[in-house]
């Protein structure tokens, strides 16, 4: 089997039958999710919270922002709400959305359209419980600082609009 190449995500997990080039259908699937940019001030500014997540497939660790699926009946902004509570354990309170960002990556099964909307929120409480253990840890970080740091270009694109609508406050 040949694989398929296509930027941006794991080729040698995608293999394909119906010749180079082209991906089957059924090896192709959609996935939506919606998490947050959770800020609060801090002594010398804007500080944000990132997590750190070791990556299944290449036990790379991640820095990120807080994101998962919907669960049945859920908004956006319940997802985005729900999965920041749930994986840094803060909770907040949404300010504004950021738009979506879209992305392709492979699991061990299929090519994955992926699309996360994201939203600003603002600290409401300062008790900290992560409770579904997806993250490692949580810090908060300078807002210039952590655009440096994370790990993806999608998240910093989501952190330069974050940065934009603070401005306007």
């Amino acid at each position: 089997m040949d694989a398929v190449s296509t930027p941006g995500i794991h080729t040698d997990l995608l293999h394909n039958s119906s010749g180079p080039g082209t991906i089957r259908e059924e090896c192709v699937r959609s996935e939506t999710s919606a998490g947050g940019v959770v800020y609060r001030q801090g002594q010398t500014g804007i500080e944000v919270a990132l997590g750190e997540q070791c990556d299944r497939l290449t036990a790379a660790h991640t820095l990120r922002l807080p994101k998962g699926r919907p669960e049945s009946g859920e908004s956006l902004e319940q997802t985005a709400l729900r999965e920041v509570a749930e994986e840094t354990g803060l909770a907040a309170r949404i300010v504004a959305p950021l738009g979506s960002v879209a992305y392709v990556y492979a699991d061990a099964r299929s090519r994955v359209d992926k699309k996360v909307h994201f939203f600003l929120m603002e600290l409401a409480s300062t008790e900290v419980k992560p409770t579904d253990g997806e993250l490692e840890r949580v810090a908060w970080v300078d807002i210039d600082e952590a655009e440096q740091r994370l790990s993806f270009d999608t998240e910093r694109q989501v952190l330069a609009r974050a940065r934009k609508e603070l401005a306007k406050q």
